[in-house]
């Protein structure tokens, strides 16, 4: 015997016509009276067989042994499922884990392009083989199937396996939406499947562990999962926001779909990651299933927060708000044009005043004196003068003589006047007896 599901037996065999070795999988006894099991078993087999992945556990056949029990065939594999691997090796390295993960998303990309969920990811479902090379190689089983654990009364509970014909999965591994109803599930709880095995292969503990199956739902309904750096500290930071991604509570706010993820791993990887993650891109795309490449964002501003919490675990470097920064800026913005304004008004205003100020007194005087008895005009100011009294006559022993200094004029400026006036200069009068006396 090579292993036993909630409603399966593996044995080997050896196929006679090809002398080669082969799994046969059949339904234990207990399970024949359900036809629902019955069904997903024949499901199971469709879904594999359409499944042309290498990361896939091919079917050659399937048949009805004479008591009723059906069976298929499937390759024989050499190695043990990811969940005794972690257990004897303990937490994977980082690129080994990206490198395995990567292999099942090849295998889960092909399922969903052919509208196939696989409802029941868990390491214990991922193989863990090696190619000729040597190589490892991660195959994906019991596709199209959520198994039903039928155990004996008073079996000691397992939680990594399903339990009851009510719930579909293993419920270490559901989701929420999976936890509330089964039917209404998309590919989207397969990616939150796939965090819980990635937390796993680095830390070697599961995000939601309790002791009875009540507890458990509540933590995966309403609680954040345990910080995965508090297990393992040298996980950076962003890889922490990947598998926080696929664990948000609303699956609106996971990864869309495979490829999303793949990429958001492949940096984390080995130079294969990239590959891998193009691969899943182009397997989505030609069944219609937008697979861009996102766009590169900082880790500190992945969404970790979840629906049902303020803090969805996340760690110190968790987003935070810019509008601080940009307020900031703006108030440095406004401070520095209103410094321009005020040195641009201050300029326009000296310059004004220059151009208002009278010329110095000391030449005006002196062109009064110098000029002839008529009107002189006020100088290129903006002046308001005042009217100009007739010139005084003086007569003399020989006649009328007009005096030598012309009427005073004093300018009245427009504007105040930034320097006192200079003192007015008396005009000359000749008195006509002097140098007779």
């Amino acid at each position: 015997m090579l292993g036993q599901g909630g409603m399966g037996i593996v044995v080997a065999a050896t196929h006679l016509q090809l002398d080669e070795r082969v799994a046969l999988k059949f339904l234990l006894p207990e399970a024949l009276n359900n036809p629902e099991a019955v069904a997903r078993f024949a499901r199971e087999a469709r879904a594999a067989v359409k499944i042309k992945s290498e990361h896939v556990a091919r079917v050659s056949d399937v048949g009805t042994l004479e008591s009723g029990s059906p069976y298929m065939v499937m390759e024989y594999l050499h190695g043990e499922d990811l969940a005794s691997y972690v257990r004897r090796n303990g937490a994977m390295s980082i690129p080994e884990a990206i490198e395995f993960l990567l292999q099942a998303c090849e295998a889960i990309a092909e399922a969903h392009a052919l509208g196939i969920v696989h409802r029941d990811l868990k390491p214990a479902n991922l193989f863990v083989t090696r190619r000729v090379d040597g190589s490892p190689c991660i195959k994906v089983l019991d596709f199209g199937i959520s198994k039903l654990t039928l155990t004996a009364p008073g079996a000691s509970p397992d939680l990594g396996m399903t339990k009851t014909h009510s719930i579909m999965g293993s419920p270490l591994y559901m989701s929420p939406e999976q936890m509330s109803s089964t039917r209404s599930v998309d590919m989207r709880t397969d990616i939150w499947a796939l965090g819980v095995i990635l937390y796993e292969t680095l830390t070697g503990h599961v995000p939601f562990d309790a002791e009875t199956m009540p507890q458990l739902c509540g933590m995966i309904l309403q609680d954040p999962p345990r910080p995965l750096r508090d297990l393992r500290p040298d996980v950076p930071d962003s890889l922490q926001a990947v598998v926080f991604h696929c664990l948000e509570k609303n699956r609106e706010h996971r990864y869309a779909n495979v490829a999303e993820f793949a990429f958001a791993l492949a940096p984390f990887g080995a130079a294969v990651a990239q590959r891998s993650a193009d691969r899943i891109s182009r397997v989505l795309g030609s069944a219609g299933i937008p697979s861009a490449p996102p766009a590169l964002v900082p880790a500190s501003s992945v969404r970790v927060e979840s629906s049902t919490t303020t803090n969805f675990g996340a760690s110190s470097e968790a987003k935070k708000s810019r509008a601080p920064l940009l307020l900031a800026l703006l108030a440095a913005a406004l401070v520095a044009g209103v410094g321009v304004a005020g040195f641009l008004a201050t300029h326009h205003r000296a310059a004004l005043a220059a151009a208002a100020e009278p010329p110095s007194s000391q030449p005006a005087v002196a062109a009064v004196q110098a000029a002839p008895p008529v009107a002189v005009p006020p100088p290129p100011v903006s002046v308001i003068a005042e009217p100009t009294p007739p010139p005084s006559v003086t007569k003399t022993a020989h006649g009328a003589k007009p005096a030598p200094s012309a009427p005073s004029l004093k300018p009245k400026l427009a504007a105040p006047k930034p320097k006192p006036a200079a003192p007015e200069v008396a005009p000359a009068v000749i008195d006509p007896l002097d140098g007779r006396r």
